[in-house]
């Protein structure tokens, strides 16, 4: 009986994300001029696509009853760090096995502390982060913006387009029916689900909760570099101060106003594309009317705020989230 209102409130939560984009949708086209227009829509598309795919990864956490907020300075450190080898004149299958040897160990840090020591995800995350950052920063780049090498395969194909639409939305929708088929279909994207809804019930039937745990970092760390890459080819560089920006908790907005529960065990792929779908809406409409950005931080926190006070509604503590403290 539980299960089954916690799904009616998943829906809902879904169904009221969807309408209310749509009518800021609608409200804009009638009364922002240039809102309307294919360029506009593409913008707003593009905007969202490197957002969503964080979250995307973001979700896979949240679902199995963790979070990573170290995604932001994976996403950005990696791929300063990979520009930067080649800058420096490393072969490019040599750099790019080495960084992502880099993340992986990163991933599978953060996966090991947090199954295996039991320590909260929340302090792991956020230790590796800062880490990151700072030892990237200070002994592997000498920029804060590094560009990507002329000619590179990175500037090509930030250069792709299909149909007028740039790569980075068809690589979006991609990761997000593959992320889909995992969750949905797979035995392993089961287990995310059954971790995150009781993950003593589900070690005691013999699922391989720790491991399986390991795994949902690592994946969220493939997926930060790939969000790196395609905003160095969008941007033909990859500044790391957006490690200091608001978009890890752009991120968690996304995935938590979306329907993507807290409490674990909820949500899917089909909340992050909602909830992307509304934040890229309500951003590009509030840079039109130029809203300035102290302004925009605040609207975003306080809608931030209130997914989570509402998520606590739908989604409440059970008592084994109480006592491992949440996330």
């Amino acid at each position: 009986m539980a299960l089954g209102s916690l799904r009616l409130g998943n829906l809902s939560q879904e169904h009221i994300v969807l309408a209310i984009a749509v009518l800021i949708f609608a409200v804009a086209s009638a009364t922002l001029p240039g809102f309307f227009t294919p360029d506009n829509i593409v913008s707003i598309i593009r905007s969202v696509s490197v957002l969503g795919i964080l979250a995307l990864g973001m979700a896979i956490v949240i679902i199995g009853r963790g979070i990573d907020l170290s995604a932001v300075a994976i996403m950005a450190m990696s791929v300063a760090w990979y520009l930067q080898l080649l800058n420096d004149g490393m072969a490019d299958a040599a750099a790019l096995s080495l960084v992502l040897a880099g993340v992986l160990m990163i991933g599978l840090l953060n996966g090991f502390l947090v199954a295996y020591a039991e320590v909260p995800a929340i302090f792991v995350t956020l230790a590796s982060g800062s880490f990151v950052f700072g030892y990237v920063r200070s002994q592997l780049i000498s920029q804060d913006a590094v560009p990507v090498p002329n000619g590179h395969w990175v500037e090509l194909f930030g250069g792709v387009r299909y149909f007028d639409i740039p790569v980075e939305v068809f690589i979006f929708g991609a990761l997000a029916f593959v992320i889909f088929l995992f969750l949905r279909y797979t035995k392993w994207g089961r287990y995310v689900y059954f971790a995150g809804d009781n993950p003593v019930a589900a070690r005691n039937v013999g699922m391989p909760v720790r491991p399986m745990l390991v795994l949902r970092y690592v994946i969220s760390a493939l997926i930060a570099f790939t969000a790196g890459l395609l905003t160095a080819a969008s941007l033909h560089s990859i500044n790391t101060r957006v490690v200091n920006s608001t978009l890890l908790y752009d991120i968690v907005l996304v995935a938590v106003i979306g329907g993507i529960g807290l409490s674990g065990g909820k949500g899917g792929v089909s909340n992050v594309l909602f909830g992307a779908a509304l934040i890229g809406i309500m951003l590009n409409a509030m840079t039109i009317i130029d809203i300035p950005l102290i302004y925009q931080n605040l609207i975003k926190s306080t809608i931030l705020l209130a997914a989570i006070i509402i998520d606590g509604l739908l989604n409440p503590r059970d008592e084994q989230t109480a006592q491992q403290g949440d996330i």
